[in-house]
């Protein structure tokens, strides 16, 4: 039987990975610090522990696994990544994470394994511009990520693919853009855009305001869950290594995210700009080398993404309140 080991399983993109996996017939241990917090877990064996530990990657890396993915790491939106209060923690927790799953991997001869990186390793002067940032993938040197977040997963990926190449591993490194959808944070100050402009026009009522950071003309692109798991185990199951963007080209501005959301919650609202962490001006997934290498595109619609998450979010309010 396949076997697959999702590091980060308790997480959003990893509880989706793991009932991906099932479905497709594999058998799948998760590890993290804590369960999903919105399902319960589909994963036959969940290990909750903390991959810091290398004794603990020992314990879970104890066999070789058809796949692997390391998607584990300390992260969160704009109001966690660019306040600068979290940066030592950032930068400590995910190098320890990956040093010790790369090594435990090794280790136990786990040849094939994904890596979750980040559009934030993208130079910041190459994102300055609301509507014509750059982030095709061999841009991404000289590197000036805007944040320590970015040179983390830019330290990582190189971890990654020089344990490609001196210890014969097939590694793939994928950067993520912004990937939403139901059972993610919305609430907890790690939320991304679309969750906290969606809980915030859940909460207010028609006729009402709700508050975005800086003028939103900021630009942005976001994938939806779904396709971002397609993405992701297409390109695992390929001959190429990457790195490479997996993303939506679907760029649109914060201010026209937020009418968006509203206009699938069916409410008009004013919008009051305050200051707030921003982060780059623009920024768009460039996807012309994954369709190229990999011989699929991204089809779905950001608005279908958000009528399906403004929903949920709307329901985890009612619940909570």
């Amino acid at each position: 039987m396949k076997s697959a080991l999702v590091c980060g399983a308790g997480g959003f993109i990893g509880s989706h990975l793991v009932k991906r996996l099932k479905r497709e017939g594999f058998w799948v241990r998760g590890v993290d610090l804590k369960f999903p917090e919105f399902a319960a877990t589909e994963a036959d064996d969940f290990v909750v522990g903390d991959l810091r530990d290398p004794h603990l990657c020992s314990h879970v890396i104890d066999r070789p696994f058809t796949e692997v993915y390391q998607l584990a790491a300390d992260m969160g939106g704009a109001g966690f990544v660019f306040i600068g209060d979290n940066d030592a923690d950032i930068m400590h927790n995910s190098a320890m994470i990956n040093l010790n799953v790369l090594e435990a991997c090794r280790k136990r001869n786990n040849k094939h394994i994904f890596y979750s990186s980040s559009a934030c390793v993208y130079p910041e002067f190459n994102q300055e511009t609301a509507n014509d940032p750059t982030t095709e993938e061999s841009t991404v040197y000289p590197a000036q990520p805007d944040s320590d977040y970015g040179w983390e997963k830019l330290f990582s990926e190189r971890l990654y693919l020089a344990y490609q190449r001196n210890y014969d591993m097939q590694v793939r490194v994928g950067r993520y853009h912004n990937i939403f959808g139901p059972e993610g944070s919305w609430n907890d100050g790690r939320e991304k855009a679309p969750a906290a402009l969606c809980r915030k026009v859940a909460e207010a009522d028609d006729g009402g305001e709700i508050e975005i950071w800086g003028d939103g003309e900021q630009t942005r692109s976001f994938l939806y869950i779904d396709e971002c798991l397609e993405a992701t185990t297409r390109f695992m199951r390929s001959d190429w290594a990457g790195p490479v963007n997996i993303g939506s080209e679907e760029m649109i501005t914060i201010n026209g995210l937020a009418e968006m959301i509203m206009a699938v919650a069916g409410k008009s609202l004013t919008l009051r700009h305050i200051e707030g962490p921003l982060g780059v001006r623009g920024r768009n997934s460039d996807n012309r080398l994954y369709e190229k290498m990999i011989g699929w595109k991204v089809s779905e619609l950001l608005k279908k993404g958000v009528e399906l998450t403004y929903p949920w979010i709307e329901e985890q309010l009612q619940t909570s309140s």
